[in-house]
């Protein structure tokens, strides 16, 4: 071969590669996934919310405040009238009433879990202030919260 006819081949084997661009960093890669992801609906939750939300690591139960006298209370029997025969944290047995703000919104069952107030001038009796769902006093069981002289669950 001659010194021309090198060139020749050498020539057709330049044009064949393409021009090097400089590749994206990560950096930039993960500014376009993110671009790319962030291109959903967006909008009001809607009546049902929010569907793929995880609740049970971050659980966001009112527990009894202490300073205001609350205390966890098992309802056990129903007297009739909003008026129930509860067993409370702390021993005793009280007569439990449910306030007229609370009669319709609070259904309550025997075996409840449920925050009541004692009255400051009668301690046999006492107040409901929230009752938990079951769902709740499970998740308050496994976590130790609820004390062991209510511990049927």
């Amino acid at each position: 071969m001659t010194s021309s006819e090198e060139s020749k081949e050498e020539e057709p084997s330049k044009e064949e590669e393409p021009p090097k661009e400089e590749e994206p960093t990560k950096e930039e890669e993960k500014k376009v996934e993110k671009s790319k992801k962030s291109k959903g609906k967006k909008g009001k939750k809607g009546k049902k919310g929010y569907r793929g939300v995880n609740t049970e690591t971050n659980l966001r139960v009112t527990l009894p405040y202490k300073p205001k006298g609350e205390m966890f209370a098992v309802a056990e029997t129903f007297q009739g009238g909003s008026r129930l025969q509860l067993i409370c944290e702390d021993g005793e047995r009280r007569m439990g009433r449910i306030p007229g703000k609370l009669r319709r919104r609070m259904w309550v069952r025997e075996n409840d879990l449920l925050i009541i107030v004692p009255w400051s001038f009668q301690d046999s009796k006492a107040d409901v202030k929230f009752r938990y769902t079951p769902t709740q006093t499970s998740n308050l069981k496994r976590l130790g919260k609820i004390p062991e002289i209510l511990d049927i669950y």
